[in-house]
């Protein structure tokens, strides 16, 4: 049975293709489009998926949307009509939109799937899930468990923002659910608005630059903002909030209660703002914790699966894992709205077609979610020849001895290898790379290749079997999606004079004998490497662990800050002429910089919006 999932018309909009439960490709459509955050119809999306199975859409037993648009609506003129007549103007704006297109999104969605598949008929085929049971799908299906207790937490979807649910074998049941415009989601993004940073794109730079301030902000915040109960559950004050009536996230009252508007893009960031980021991440992880122990005490579940654009604060996924409630926790990748597309395919494979799930107990699904487009040695040699680049091909060792060389002469290696994560991280495939030992790493990274903040740290890609001698865990976290300290026998203690910094300042004080991947709270975001999937990046890892002692590379997503993570060797080698990456790995292509035609240098960063 073929399922294609598909989300799409918000943010994210993503292409999912499964058959008889068994996730087979999955894809972002601003990887194709090169538009970050696309929400457009995922055209290239799911024409990959189809035909990189040689699926034709006749083929598909289902086309499932990821959530119920009429829902959605219902929502839409329920919030107006309770605080009319404010509200007008963006219902005004809303309005035509949903009358026009959204409203009758089965006629759309139809429309849309014929250009791509002209004389397809794909109506009596069609099915929509909620958006909270397609998070849900999303996280348990394809975890590793047999019963879990399952989490999504986001912005809002149809009327939920937060749900909780029991899985078990091929069932999935909602038991509990906050409705907006009570959403913890939403809380976070008004101060990723108000802290100048792009709502549902910047919600990540909140999250990193936390460790540079201090909580002063967090009990004004529980005062004022939110009611926090015992359980965990929650109800904003919405006084303070414009997302309901207007055009922006916060109001003249939220600024006044933490003195001063809201901070522009690009405007210089204070140790104000720093405060205001590690206030709400504050706040955040108490509401988490608080919640997930106390239904840890009522189901007595073992096992917890995360799904949701919440799902990838990574630092509160770390501390609920510390907390030690659940034996097991495992977060799906693509947490975002992207992974709804997932989601939905798998709720209409097991719930609305009532099939069975094969669970093995160890690993989980989603194929190390590297589950986008691949390409053969000779696409990478004609691909690259055709866009002016010069190569030199290698075998597979050597090419492993040529990018540890790199690496370790202190350079930035681009490494673009076999199929695309799906999901928001690069997981070695598409990544940048470097060496952590090196203290000036990380500014060279952000500053000459991401043209990024400063402050923003890098994610440690380490062997899975080398990640306790390393940092303070002992788990699986092979999408990046957990935050641990970096061991104590492997820091650097701070002088007096270093521990008297604030903010910023911070940023250039060595921390651990891996400076480039330790954040200034001495933690780090790490990813493990598991041969099992992802064979060329641990052997890569293994080489260098060889030739340094040091198991851990620097791992970054292979684009500039305001572009979509590269899909093709096209896409990497104009990245790479664009950035001060000096070496590019494609396949068993190395690119030199210094051998490649300075005609085709570019001016990147200028065909980018800022994120």
């Amino acid at each position: 049975m073929w399922i294609l999932g598909i989300s799409a018309f918000y943010h994210d909009s993503a292409a999912a293709l499964i058959r008889d439960g068994e996730v087979i490709a999955a894809a972002q459509e601003e990887r194709f489009t090169r538009k970050k955050h696309d929400s457009g119809f995922p055209a290239h999306a799911a024409e990959f998926c189809c035909s990189s199975a040689g699926v034709k859409p006749e083929e598909l037993d289902h086309v499932v949307f990821y959530e119920k648009p009429f829902l959605k609506f219902e929502r839409l003129l329920e919030n107006y009509l309770a605080l009319a007549p404010r509200g007008l103007r963006s219902f005004q704006m809303a309005l035509p939109l949903w009358s026009r297109e959204k409203l009758f999104q089965k006629n759309l969605l139809s429309r849309e799937l014929k250009k791509i598949w002209p004389g397809t008929k794909v109506e009596d085929r069609l099915l929509f899930t909620e958006h909270h049971q397609s998070h849900a799908a999303s996280a348990f299906f394809p975890s590793p468990f047999q019963d879990a207790l399952v989490l999504t937490m986001d912005g809002v979807g149809e009327w939920t923002t937060t749900s909780v649910a029991t899985g078990s074998g091929n069932r999935l049941e909602i038991i509990k659910e906050i409705r907006y415009p009570h959403s913890l989601g939403l809380l976070y993004s008004a101060f990723t608005y108000y802290t100048g940073f792009k709502v549902n794109s910047g919600e990540y730079k909140v999250m990193g630059l936390a460790p540079y301030g201090e909580p002063r902000y967090a009990q004004t915040i529980l005062d004022h903002l939110i009611d926090v109960k015992r359980d965990g559950s929650f109800r904003l004050n919405l006084d303070y909030f414009n997302y309901c009536t207007g055009l922006t996230m916060t109001n003249e009252k939220f600024a006044d209660l933490f003195g001063g508007p809201a901070r522009q893009p690009e405007e210089r960031l204070t140790q104000r703002h720093m405060d205001l980021a590690a206030s709400v991440q504050a706040v955040l992880e108490k509401i988490v914790l608080q919640m997930t122990c106390s239904l840890a005490s009522q189901t007595g579940a073992r096992n917890l699966c995360i799904a949701g654009g919440v799902g990838l604060n990574c630092v509160a996924n770390g501390k609920l894992l510390r907390a030690g409630r659940f034996q097991g926790i495992w977060i799906q990748p693509a947490s975002g709205d992207a992974g709804g597309a997932l989601g939905a395919a798998l709720a209409a494979y097991h719930i609305h077609r009532g099939q069975p799930r094969v669970v093995n107990g160890s690993l989980d699904r989603m194929n190390g979610s590297y589950l986008g487009p691949a390409f053969e040695q000779p696409d990478f040699e004609r691909r690259l020849a055709g866009a002016g680049a010069k190569f030199t091909v290698y075998t597979d060792d050597e090419v492993l001895e040529r990018s540890v060389e790199a690496l370790t002469e202190g350079k930035a290696v681009g490494w673009f290898q076999g199929r695309m994560e799906f999901g928001p991280r690069a997981l070695g495939n598409r990544s940048i790379l470097g060496d952590p030992r090196s203290p000036s790493m990380q500014s060279l990274l952000n500053l000459k290749v991401k043209y990024r903040e400063s402050f923003r740290p890098f994610a440690p890609s380490v062997l899975r079997e080398d990640v306790e001698e390393w940092f303070e865990m002992d788990t699986d976290s092979p999408y990046m999606l957990l935050v641990a300290d970096v061991q104590q026998r492997r820091r650097y203690a701070m002088t007096e004079e270093e521990q008297k910094l604030f903010g910023i300042e911070k940023l250039n004080v060595p921390r651990s004998e891996i400076p480039a991947v330790t954040h200034v709270d001495y933690s780090a975001r790490v990813q493990t490497v598991h041969a099992e999937t992802n064979p060329r990046y641990h052997a890569l890892i293994s080489r260098f662990k060889a030739r340094t002692g040091c198991p851990v590379v620097v791992n970054t997503s292979f684009n500039i800050r305001g572009e979509p993570i590269v899909c093709t060797p096209e896409d990497a080698f104009r990245c790479f002429m664009g950035t001060d990456i000096e070496v590019l790995v494609v396949g068993n292509c190395v690119l030199k910089k210094e051998e490649q035609d300075e005609a085709l240098r570019l001016d990147y960063r200028r065909g980018f919006e800022l994120d």
